[in-house]
């Protein structure tokens, strides 16, 4: 497995499976399974019992899990692959994501 370059926050884009083509923000990343959590994306239903949270119970939408191998970094309108450079920082070298499109600095 390798490393998550995607994290919470980041706008993506879906390039496979049902949703292909959607773009949406992160809710979530889980790294043990390599998956993540996309706004609109992968909806599913859920027929939710009534509880304190819930009252009525009934039929909830959601998101579901994507895979990460599946979506894609929107960075200034375009998908781009990430990649990573060290620069200098307050502390010495700070590593920090680098757009492979453009070769700007994310963040």
């Amino acid at each position: 497995m390798s490393a998550i370059r995607i994290k919470k926050g980041d706008n993506v884009k879906v390039i496979a499976g049902k949703d292909k083509g959607k773009e949406g923000k992160v809710i979530a990343i889980n790294a043990k399974k390599g998956t993540a959590l996309v706004e609109g994306v992968n909806m599913i239903t859920k027929h939710t019992k009534p509880s304190a949270a819930n009252q009525n119970g009934g039929i909830i939408h959601q998101e579901g899990p994507i895979d990460i191998s599946n979506i894609m970094l929107v960075y200034k309108g375009k998908p781009t692959k990430i990649g990573y450079k060290f620069e200098e920082g307050k502390n010495g070298l700070v590593k920090v994501r680098v757009a492979k499109a453009t070769g700007e600095v994310i963040d």
